[in-house]
């Protein structure tokens, strides 16, 4: 069955965003940050989680929790979320994972996680963002090395002046995900609809107003330019990601749009959840959204993405795929 988000955990522990009331008008102006130093947490060297957990105060007032499903054996790109009990968001911490298979095995870290703002420039956010008090603000984003398939279990350390503060996260499933192409693989051409085909754009797009992501079939496109296909539904998606990750593409373009094609797939068939998803998701072995894949002029994958992205970290996946 797909999974109408990339967190589908319950509503309390949704990684990017609150499923209560949100915190309207919570100041982000200096969302995004560097990842703190290493040497500020615990080494996990011969210990295991329980012996990092405690090192630090175990909290019950701070959710962390992932941003995405897929994990594969090595090196994986971990996104996740920060929240108070209240499930207001926070954009602020200083946060390291830690990671161990199973529940005895040995951990690894402190990975320590930088954030990455889910802002845009006034002029590229939607009203399906802007109307929304839960719409997620930032991810933590930090490299988890989970060197052999099955559980991994999760810690988080957050610094707190000079106390650490300890959170357990849902464990995860390394698997093999070989259906959806990774970095260094060839991309699916995928028909993708456009607005010429369908003639009411409103058919193929959720958000509002709707972007300009829709002129470009991506068949035509993967193989012969540079592509950005990003899988999302700003109006129907749980996580509330996809409309800040459909406006950060949609500034994106404004700036690279020369450089690459920008296409943005909705993924429920005829915008309704009821009805299934769209064939193009199949095709790509999609269980969650959103998804980023930017391809380059070869059709092959050069970065892949599961869940919330900032404009920085679009930026620089489009410069990499057109250079």
């Amino acid at each position: 069955m797909f999974r109408p988000a990339a967190i589908a955990l319950t509503c309390a522990v949704f990684a990017l965003s609150a499923c209560g009331e949100g915190e309207e008008d919570q100041e982000v102006e200096d969302v995004g940050a560097a990842a703190p130093a290493a040497a500020e947490f615990p080494s996990a060297e011969g210990k295991t989680l329980d012996d990092v957990l405690a090192e630090a105060t175990p909290t019950n007032e701070t959710i962390v929790a992932p941003a995405g499903q897929v994990y594969e054996p090595g090196k994986n790109r971990f996104g996740f979320g920060v929240f108070t009990v209240a499930q207001d968001q926070i954009t602020d911490a200083e946060v390291a994972l830690y990671a161990a298979p199973g529940p005895d095995g040995e951990a690894t870290g402190p990975y320590p996680a930088k954030i990455e703002s889910l802002e845009t420039d006034a002029a590229f956010e939607a009203a399906t963002t802007a109307d929304d008090p839960d719409s997620a603000k930032a991810v933590y984003v930090t490299d988890v090395e989970m060197d052999q398939p099955g559980e991994w279990r999760l810690i988080a350390l957050i610094r707190d002046g000079e106390e650490l503060q300890a959170a357990r996260l849902p464990s995860v499933i390394v698997d093999d995900y070989s259906k959806i192409p990774d970095v260094g693989e060839q991309a699916p051409a995928v028909d993708t609809p456009t607005v010429d085909e369908v003639g009411d754009v409103a058919r193929i797009d959720t958000r509002n107003p709707h972007d300009t992501m829709h002129d470009v079939n991506a068949a035509k496109t993967i193989g012969q330019k540079p592509t950005v296909l990003l899988f999302a539904t700003p109006a129907l998606c749980v996580s509330r990601v996809c409309g800040p990750v459909v406006d950060i593409a949609e500034q994106v373009k404004s700036e690279l749009g020369d450089d690459a094609s920008f296409v943005h797939m909705e993924v429920f068939e005829n915008n309704n959840p009821n009805d299934g998803i769209r064939p193009q998701l199949k095709e790509y072995g999609l269980q969650t959204e959103p998804w980023l894949f930017v391809i380059d002029a070869d059709g092959k994958v050069t970065t892949r993405i599961e869940g919330a992205f900032s404009v920085e970290e679009l930026r620089e996946a489009v410069e990499n795929a057109s250079s």
